[in-house]
């Protein structure tokens, strides 16, 4: 089941002329990663459209100060990073359409997605449409958030992502108007 242009933009009316650039990455990173069914591919755009903005941001926003909390301290301990004040919080700050935080997960993103570490020496390559969609995707299977779906257990795929409820719902919105458009009975 491929997306449409048409879909994507009414499931994401803010998207605008990004629904076009992410149509074609979405659908092939959803194909690479099972996420394959109407349940599946509602609740997985839900959670990319509230992460990114309907689309707009690829990397994660935040001054120096509000990224120095994956800098230094127990959270940057935790994705991986140094606990030195080295700039490694700026570094591997949240990319692609899930957001990818911390070098850790950026090692293990690299591997799934090119059997290599490419992302530590370039984690910009999640800033482009094809490696956000397909980064998303492998965070999404590598979690095991397809079997979530298909429950319709929604809080906790947003748990695995967010480690809490944040902006619940806005992806609560973004869930009714995926499975409005996807989940529609054939006439």
């Amino acid at each position: 089941m491929g997306l449409t242009d048409q879909q994507v933009l009414k499931i994401f009316p803010g998207a605008r002329t990004q629904a076009g650039v992410f149509v074609s990455a979405l659908n092939a990173a959803m194909v690479n990663h099972c996420i394959n069914t109407p349940k599946r591919i509602s609740a997985f755009l839900a959670q990319v459209g509230h992460e990114s903005g309907q689309l707009h941001y690829l990397r994660e926003l935040g001054s120096e100060q509000y990224l120095s909390k994956y800098d230094t301290g127990v959270l940057a301990i935790r994705l991986g990073n140094t606990p030195e004040p080295d700039g490694d919080g700026q570094k591997y700050r949240g990319r692609g359409l899930i957001q990818i935080t911390g070098r850790d997960n950026y090692h293990q993103c690299s591997l799934g997605l090119f059997g290599d570490e490419r992302l530590l020496a370039s984690p910009e390559l999640l800033e482009q449409p094809q490696w956000a969609a397909e980064s998303a995707a492998w965070f999404w299977e590598q979690n095991g958030l397809n079997e979530l779906a298909d429950r319709d257990q929604f809080n906790s795929i947003t748990r695995r992502i967010n480690g809490g409820l944040n902006g619940l719902q806005d992806r609560l919105q973004l869930w009714a108007r995926a499975r409005a458009v996807l989940c529609q009975p054939s006439v």
